[in-house]
């Protein structure tokens, strides 16, 4: 998913993204792109926790790093947050790569999806750029928090 599906549309995110974008079109999708709801990947994948358990051999451990996630989920927010407000690209970059990775195990997709373009523009510099989706890095996790903890995934039975 791009950047301009999952940023509300203020009139200057296609200006944001066409000013940064990387040089060859390499990164960024192009601001013309528009994904389709229909083509979004799902919020939460519980395809993913499971796998994670497999990989384990225990689905109550894997459930135990869910519920991790969702309690870390401010402070990890905090750091990427206060990583780019004082422009410190190699805090930011740990801070959204865990993001990333954490994410991704847990089955959020969209958030994933969301960090690994983030990542991008840490990588290239533009913290500037990363700092002003932090408003969608947080509408995203708490979305995703929120589909864990009231799902089955996190809800005890």
């Amino acid at each position: 998913m791009s950047l301009i599906a999952a940023r509300p549309d203020d009139g200057n995110a296609a200006a944001a993204l066409t000013a940064d974008a990387p040089a060859g079109g390499a990164g960024l999708a192009a601001p013309c792109a528009a994904v389709a709801p229909s083509d979004r990947a799902p919020l939460v994948d519980p395809a993913a926790l499971q796998d994670l358990g497999e990989q384990l051999n225990s689905a109550a451990v894997a459930k135990g790093f869910a519920r991790d996630f969702a309690q870390l989920w401010g402070r990890r927010y905090a750091s990427l947050a206060t990583a780019l407000s004082g422009r410190d690209q190699t805090a930011a970059l740990d801070a959204v790569l865990s993001l990333k990775t954490s994410s991704s195990m847990v089955g959020g997709l969209r958030l994933a999806e969301l960090a690994a373009e983030l990542e991008e523009m840490i990588r290239a510099g533009k913290l500037e750029l990363a700092a002003s989706f932090l408003g969608d890095v947080a509408a995203r996790g708490s979305d995703t928090v929120d589909e864990l903890q009231f799902s089955s995934i996190l809800r005890e039975c």
